[in-house]
């Protein structure tokens, strides 16, 4: 997390180290951008030093997606990577897309199934294994990678330009002072340092607001992803089938739906999405996911099943009209720290791979004409003229038609995808920011949510358990309140405590104080990384920030 400068004075100056590039974040994006780099230098018989710090533990740890993979940017990146056993085993076989009533499911026919929806040629992954064989890449290219050193601060040059990140300390205790194994953060200085931290980036979000980022964009959407691997009985196994459905149980006005992937070795991964920008302040994603498990069609798979691990993501929906500006001065977004993610074909991976590279070939361009802390103008200047941007263009009008409800949202989507193609003559809007969305709960009728049977649905806290997250118990808290007193007084007297149930690992909790009164109490130790607290608070009272390097959850095969 940022220390108070004191401390920095007090036992300062930090260790500094110096790259070409710095690299913040270990995913698709930022390996990705760390390889080209590499790959240019090599073609060109030039030296580039890069740098990638990862705030998980190791390469992949805090990766999660559902995903089915399009390999379109991976092959323009690594062109032979099925001969070097890239972790794509399972291609798609069948698509299945489910209307859910509460009892019955009803198969979309397949002439009335959007381009989009169709995956064809794509794999079922475990992005945190692709991110892992993709970090194996990097460093038999040279680059560097420091996985446990989050970024926690942004450097910044007399002139106001990014001069790189600094490191968090380590050792620091809950009170904000050093503990016996106090050890002080480090500064990495570059020429150009690119921000991959995903979706609600930490530093990401105090570039946009510096630079003024999104000035004449529309708000960001987002949406909370939780998902679970399960095996499976191997006779109710179909390695590459995809499932995905709408409706049930979300009611008709909420944006969501789920995923279900059959991967190789009898498992399967299943997921729920809700769109964050939902109003009922007593509806819990986490509850709707389980919920959805209970549904007829859904609950045969995983009857005689184990569930293996549990996470939850927030990903970044806004699409086109909501990405940022790209750059500034000495780095740039990439990946889904920006927003490319395509929500029409739920895909994001392949986005923040070629964003990676889109950007790396700026830098590397940059560097060689000596340049150093300027805008990399090129790179959204390639982005325009990229398939990638004709991609997310087609799709621009999804997300906002889906927001306007199921049954509308439904028709004008498949007419903007099957009629016009997505070359509707206009362009919808987000005009309000997730967090403003909430109603005040008397507005509203409270959800009540079946309990779980420990079977097929389950606790927070025993799915925070297999999501293998940690922290140390005696860090400050890295889910910082800008007034204590909100929480209670607006939070909880208008909206009945909403971060109670937004929150999908059970951080958020209202108890009541020796003297009767309401209190807000943080288990941060839970925290799985979402940020969907950072998003959906409805002051945006709450801010995440970077914790002790190395704490959070660690996903295998997710």
């Amino acid at each position: 997390m940022t220390q108070p400068n004191n401390i920095v004075e007090q036992y300062g100056p930090r260790d500094t180290m110096e790259y070409d590039v710095v690299v913040v974040g270990g995913g698709p994006a930022g390996l990705a951008a760390a390889i080209k780099l590499k790959q240019l230098a090599a073609e060109a018989g030039r030296e580039v030093s890069v740098c990638v710090l990862e705030k998980g533990g190791e390469l992949g740890a805090h990766i999660l997606s559902g995903a089915i993979m399009d390999p379109k940017a991976l092959t323009e990146l690594i062109p032979n990577w099925k001969e070097l056993d890239a972790p794509l085993h399972t291609e798609v076989t069948e698509d299945r897309i489910l209307f859910l009533t509460e009892t019955k499911a009803i198969k979309t026919p397949n002439f009335a199934v959007p381009a989009c929806f169709e995956n064809h040629g794509n794999y079922i992954v475990s992005l945190g294994n692709v991110v892992r064989w993709m970090g194996q890449q990097a460093e038999a290219l040279g680059v560097e990678i420091f996985p446990g050193f989050p970024a926690a601060e942004i450097l910044y040059n007399d002139d106001g330009s990014v001069k790189g990140v600094a490191t968090g300390n380590m050792g620091v205790k809950r009170d904000g002072q050093p503990g016996s194994d106090f050890q002080l953060g480090m500064e990495l200085h570059a020429k150009y340092t690119l921000f991959a931290e995903g979706a609600r980036g930490h530093l990401g979000k105090q570039l946009m607001g510096k630079y003024d980022l999104n000035k004449g964009k529309d708000p960001q959407s987002y949406g909370i992803g939780i998902k679970e691997l399960w095996e499976i009985d191997p006779a109710k196994h179909k390695a590459g089938l995809v499932i995905h459905s709408t409706g049930w149980p979300l009611d008709s006005k909420t944006y969501g739906g789920s995923f279900l992937y059959h991967l190789e070795n009898n498992q399967v991964m299943v997921g729920y999405v809700v769109g964050l920008n939902y109003e009922n302040p007593y509806m819990s994603p986490y509850e709707e996911f389980q919920r959805y498990k209970t549904h007829p069609a859904i609950r045969t798979f995983f009857e005689g099943g184990k569930r293996i691990s549990y996470g939850a993501r927030a990903i970044t929906a806004g699409g086109l009209q909501s990405l940022p500006k790209l750059v500034f001065p000495g780095g740039a977004l990439v990946g889904c720290d920006a927003g490319f993610l395509n929500m029409s074909r739920i895909k994001g991976s392949h986005a923040a791979i070629k964003s990676g590279m889109l950007a790396a070939e700026a830098a590397f361009e940059a560097l060689g004409q000596q340049r150093q802390h300027d805008e990399l103008a090129a790179y959204p200047l390639a982005f325009e003229q990229s398939w990638l941007h004709e991609e997310l263009h087609v799709a621009r009008n999804v997300k906002p038609w889906l927001s306007k409800g199921l049954y509308l949202g439904s028709v004008m989507t498949a007419i903007d995808q099957m009629i016009l193609r997505g070359k509707a003559p206009w362009t919808l809007r987000h005009s309000h920011g997730d967090h403003e969305c909430l109603k005040p709960a008397a507005q509203c009728k409270p959800i009540v949510y079946p309990k779980p049977d420990g079977k097929l649905t389950f606790d927070k806290m025993s799915s925070v358990f297999i999501s293998n997250t940690n922290h140390a118990e005696d860090q400050p808290i890295h889910l910082t309140l800008k007034n204590a007193s909100v929480p209670v007084d607006v939070n909880l007297a208008t909206y009945a405590g909403p971060e109670a149930r937004y929150c999908p690992a059970g951080v958020y909790e209202f108890v009541k104080a020796e003297d009767g009164a309401d209190r807000l109490q943080i288990n941060a130790q839970n925290c799985v990384h979402c940020k969907t607290c950072d998003i959906k608070d409805p002051t945006q009272n709450i801010v995440w920030v970077t914790p002790e390097g190395g704490g959070g959850p660690n996903y295998p095969n997710m």
